[in-house]
């Protein structure tokens, strides 16, 4: 049994503790105590949190850093993905793998311990597990005139199935990929898959772009144009006539077992009716405006209410995976968010949404010892904006 202390202690679901104290043993918490054991390891100037979590990313896309510069035209900067993606067209080659491999280290050495990774071949998921890093990995579907969506649900449930971690540590879903890019029988039949599998959660693109507004309202605009160059329109798709949210709830596809990423273009109602229904909005700013897409209305998400959680999306996207950075971009764009919020975001929130919340987000007694130590300046007395004000990797460091 080892107990620990700092300046502050963060159980994120509570008030900071002053000179607080966890105690652990056989890498579980035990005690949150409001004062010190005399044997604590004491860690000083510091603020000892749970491990943050980073609720969206594309680890396999991490050998494409820096290599699409940023944009003011979402699709200019999706077809430059697609043309460096057609470069290695083997998921396994060594430059793909070293890179994830790479990530993860990253995002580790910043105080992430769990992930949700979205992945199109499922290469990283014995990057992951060998890494320690806990994750839940979304098979992401993409096909927008699925003749079969029983039969291509079926087919990666059992990829899925194969290269999940017995122990739970990497667990796989299905995901569908955007409004613009997956049947309506391909989401109905991915909320299918996941009725049969209790505990799974699922994630969606959503409200992403001006673009996929246009094409969802009026069935025009460059996307259209993009799924006829690719050869897999169909005219058998119904024009919805609405926003992606409402879309996606006529098909049944939105409950509290769905993350919603990026909702750059999502209006009031579109945020209330993801509050109802329970989803988790994930936000993405500095990525979002990387590629072209927009400010992410994050005052608006936080005012309404809908469960809020971090995430980075890909190193083609942005310059690294340090959730601290994601903070501080939240922070200047949402200066009336408490701090609070955006770091129960950054934990809390992101473990529940990607069914973790038993181990991950908070410091509780029977939770993981996933815990970290930041290092503060001396005097510090607002240690939650500290948090967000920028932290580097350099200033974190794993309770052990």
């Amino acid at each position: 049994m080892r107990s620990y202390t700092a300046e502050w202690i963060l159980p994120i679901a509570s008030e900071p503790l002053h000179r607080g104290c966890i105690t652990v043993e056989n890498g579980r918490i035990v005690g949150l105590d409001e004062r010190a054991r005399p044997d604590a390891i004491d860690y000083g100037d510091a603020a000892i949190l749970p491990a943050l979590v980073n609720a969206h990313t594309h680890l396999e896309l991490s050998y494409l850093r820096g290599v699409i510069p940023p944009s003011n035209n979402f699709l200019a900067w999706i077809g430059g993905i697609m043309a460096a993606r057609r470069a290695y067209p083997d998921p396994n080659d060594a430059c793909i793998v070293v890179a994830a491999r790479a990530a993860i280290a990253e995002a580790r050495s910043s105080g992430t311990g769990l992930v949700g990774d979205i992945s199109n071949t499922l290469v990283t998921a014995p990057l992951l597990r060998d890494a320690g890093m806990h994750a839940r990995m979304f098979f992401e579907l993409l096909r927008f005139n699925a003749t079969d969506a029983d039969g291509m649900v079926r087919d990666a449930r059992a990829k899925a199935d194969a290269v999940a971690s017995p122990d739970g540590a990497v667990r796989v879903s299905l995901a569908p990929h955007a409004p613009y890019s997956v049947a309506p029988s391909l989401f109905q039949a991915i909320s299918a898959d996941l009725d049969a599998h209790p505990g799974h959660v699922s994630s969606v693109h959503l409200g992403e772009s001006s673009e996929e507004v246009e094409f969802v309202r009026r069935g025009t605009g460059p996307w259209r144009d993009v799924l006829q160059q690719l050869s897999v329109w169909t005219d058998a798709w119904e024009v919805p006539g609405s926003s992606s949210v409402e879309y996606l709830d006529r098909l049944g596809f939105l409950d509290r077992r769905v993350l919603a990423v990026h909702g750059v273009q999502c209006d009031g109602g579109d945020l209330d009716l993801l509050r109802q229904r329970g989803v988790t909005l994930v936000t993405c700013p500095r990525s979002n405006q990387y590629v072209g897409v927009g400010v992410p209305p994050l005052e608006a998400f936080y005012a309404t209410q809908v469960n809020v959680a971090v995430g980075t999306d890909s190193l083609a996207s942005v310059q690294d995976l340090n959730l601290f950075a994601e903070l501080a971009e939240a922070r200047r764009l949402a200066p009336r968010v408490p701090a609070r919020a955006l770091l129960e975001s950054a934990t809390l929130r992101g473990a529940a949404a990607l069914g973790f919340e038993e181990d991950f987000g908070t410091i509780d007694a029977g939770k993981r010892a996933s815990l970290i130590a930041v290092r503060t300046r001396p005097g510090v007395d607002d240690v939650e904006e500290y948090l967000v004000s920028g932290i580097t990797p350099v200033d974190v460091t794993w309770v052990s």
